[in-house]
């Protein structure tokens, strides 16, 4: 497990006093209104390679091509100290160059082939036109401490430190990449990332973002693997075959690749501390044999299901894992593996731990393959409620100075209505951090379900 700078039994979060218990799990409501300008002076500008890439093209695999419509919001939090003491934005872009050299795909655009490019098939295929055009830096800056901002149940946090914008409508100038530095009153730092998710999975996001680091402390990294070229599947579902029950197809969807959810939705963020999962763990001991992620989700699928129950029955779930010792190596890639799982009853009366035991690997019906065949456009996050495991990610090694940052967290955008729930692992390696992306109108109902349960129950 990854270890940082916080102990397992400390959270970054510690909340002021609330109606609820603060000691094992606080809590970050987003997606309501926020104190106006918390985050304000946003200055852009723009890095490329330091080396002409030629104009070559670099095509994205059918897997890339599903998950167009999702981003990859990512904040890493450095407080004032020796990790960000004389660190410039000079100092932070020098490395940028040499690493997009490494990285040149995600300083390209989007392109759409022409008919004239190749058979009528591959026509209005996108691929990425490695042209230089660069990744945008934004500059911002926070009046207040990074203490207070960690610590305060105030909206929309992530995504003030996490440029908000998507690919299109003009997509010949949508950058694939934003970097956010935002800079504390009290002198820390954050550092916001907003990823294309066609351009790679959080695996591939988090290992980029690891080499831009590793060149800033000075130090070597490995080389980047961008070969063999992506090519599209030689076969393709029938026509009018069903699409996969993991997803939602939508559109079609022309250049500006975000579907509204048709709801208003909320990030809710909290921390899970060791004691709460120990006391989690305990609770299913002996009965079903089931991980941390599968255990945090299947709370989550319970209590979403109570939620929803005079609505509709939350019997399918999709599950997004991220499987490191099957990975093929390449720096930028989408293989994490999507599938479903069904209840035979309904959830929200179902035990949590039979639950986790349905989440683990073999009970989940595998539909990767199948989700990247599919030739239409979908929707893969919020199709059914997701739960999107990041236990084998490393997000925690991008290091200033030989310092991990104090947190990190990671939310969705392009979230359908059913919601999705991320799960990784806090900086000390034994607690979670969990961002729950759902409707807005559901987040009370599930921040009183929270308070009720175990998690919270030892103060």
């Amino acid at each position: 497990m990854v270890q940082g700078a916080h102990p397992s039994s400390v959270s970054p979060f510690t909340s002021q006093p609330t109606q609820l218990p603060p000691a094992i799990l606080a809590m970050v409501l987003e997606g309501q209104e926020t104190p106006a300008a918390a985050v304000h002076g946003h200055r852009l500008s723009t890095v490329v390679p330091s080396s002409v890439t030629g104009e070559a093209n670099y095509d994205l695999a059918d897997a890339d091509l599903a998950f167009k419509m999702h981003y990859l919001r990512g904040a890493y939090y450095y407080p004032a100290g020796d990790a960000v003491r004389g660190v410039t934005i000079k100092s932070l872009k020098d490395p940028m160059f040499p690493w997009l050299d490494a990285y040149f795909p995600v300083a390209g655009r989007i392109r759409r082939a022409d008919a004239a490019d190749g058979d009528a098939a591959a026509a209005r295929r996108p691929y990425i036109k490695c042209n230089d055009c660069g990744v945008r830096i934004v500059e911002a800056k926070c009046d207040r401490a990074l203490d207070d901002w960690l610590r305060d149940e105030f909206p929309d946090r992530l995504r003030q430190l996490c440029y908000d914008k998507v690919l299109g409508p003009e997509l010949f100038f949508s950058p694939l990449l934003y970097v956010q530095v935002t800079s504390f009153k009290c002198g820390g730092m954050a550092l916001g990332f907003s990823w294309a998710h066609l351009i790679g999975d959080v695996a591939s996001a988090t290992a980029c973002f690891n080499m831009w680091a590793q060149i800033l402390s000075g130090k070597k990294p490995a080389a980047t693997i961008l070969e063999p070229a992506n090519k599209p599947l030689d076969s393709a579902p029938a026509a009018g075959a069903a699409p996969p029950r993991s997803v939602k197809p939508v559109g079609p969807i022309e250049d500006h690749w975000l579907v509204p959810a048709g709801r208003a939705m909320a990030w809710y963020s909290f921390h899970v501390t060791e004691p709460a999962l120990q006391k989690l763990q305990s609770a299913a001991a002996g009965r079903h044999a089931a991980g941390t992620f599968e255990l945090v989700s299947a709370l989550l699928w319970q209590m979403v299901a109570k939620i929803r129950a005079a609505s509709k029955e939350v019997t399918t779930v999709t599950v997004v894992r991220t499987d490191m010792s099957a990975r093929s190596g390449k720096s930028l890639t989408n293989e994490q593996r999507v599938g479903y799982v069904v209840a035979g009853s309904s959830p929200a009366k179902t035990d949590v731990a039979e639950l986790a035991a349905m989440l683990a690997k073999d009970q989940v019906v595998d539909e990767t393959d199948a989700v990247a065949a599919f030739p239409g456009d979908v929707v893969v996050y919020g199709a059914n409620l997701t739960f999107v495991d990041m236990e084998e990610v490393a997000p925690y090694e991008l290091e200033l100075k030989g310092q991990r940052p104090v947190h990190v967290e990671y939310g969705m955008d392009g979230v359908g209505e059913e919601g999705a729930v991320l799960v990784q692992p806090d900086a000390g390696g034994r607690g979670r951090v969990v961002t729950a992306v759902i409707p807005k109108d559901e987040v009370e109902n599930l921040r009183a379900a929270l308070g009720s349960t175990l998690l919270l129950q030892d103060a």
